[in-house]
């Protein structure tokens, strides 16, 4: 088997690898994105139309026919591609790569072409349709770290990059790097069977580089040559 191959970014290369064999499918990593992230609740008509906002979803993928069924279950999260899709179409480069391997967003740059989404062979970009409020006193409950977005653009997972971002700075202030388990997105903290890891690969001795050369290790979508961050194991199923 083959390496698992990746850029070399700067000090860090940020990666997520997710244990199929160990998600139950309880959707805590998606309710955790949700409130971690400001992430709207569109409601149960906008959801018939198949405008949810989560960032995250939860695939279901069956196996055999009843009574004798086995049931897998697969987290999407933008898969952060190393050579993403999404990112050569936007005409005023709103998206972009980072030093550290993230697909991020510009927000205020988007001006909601969707020529990402419509790219993303993962569908894992939303379009915000609407201004979403919250009634009082339940805009306390957003996040101060994360910015709301207003409508008519694109919005994605960024594997919680204000976490990130404050991990980071705890090190600089302590003169070290990152220590592999600083950092923690949501999907991953909130993840009641610690099916999701998340760390940096550049480090040899963390454990999502530990997990990278698994031979269980399957890359979605391979075959299109986007280079995903993130990695599942394969389960039973």
């Amino acid at each position: 088997m083959k390496s698992f191959n990746y850029k070399r970014h700067n000090d860090y290369k940020w990666v997520m690898v997710i244990d199929l064999d160990r998600c139950n499918g309880c959707g805590a990593c998606v309710i955790a994105c949700q409130a971690e992230n400001n992430i709207p609740v569109v409601g149960e008509k906008l959801a018939l139309q198949k405008r949810t906002m989560s960032w995250l979803r939860i695939e279901r993928y069956f196996d055999g026919e009843w009574p004798n069924l086995r049931v897998a279950f697969l987290p999407m999260p933008c898969q952060q591609c190393d050579s993403a899709p999404c990112e050569p179409v936007c005409p005023v480069f709103a998206t972009y790569q980072n030093p550290e391997g993230l697909n991020a967003m510009i927000y205020n740059r988007c001006i909601g072409t969707r020529f990402c989404g419509n790219n993303c062979p993962y569908g894992v970009r939303k379009f915000n349709w609407f201004d979403y409020e919250l009634e009082s006193p339940l805009e306390e409950q957003l996040n101060p770290d994360v910015s709301v977005r207003s409508k008519g653009v694109m919005e994605k997972c960024t594997f919680c990059i204000q976490r990130i971002r404050r991990g980071k700075d705890t090190a600089k202030d302590e003169n070290r790097k990152v220590r592999d388990g600083d950092i923690m997105p949501a999907c991953s903290q909130s993840c009641p069977t610690n099916a999701i890891m998340f760390g940096n690969v550049n480090d040899p001795h963390s454990k999502v580089a530990e997990m990278a050369e698994s031979k269980r290790r399957l890359l979605l979508l391979e075959e299109h040559g986007t280079h995903p961050s993130v990695i599942y194991l394969k389960g039973g199923v």
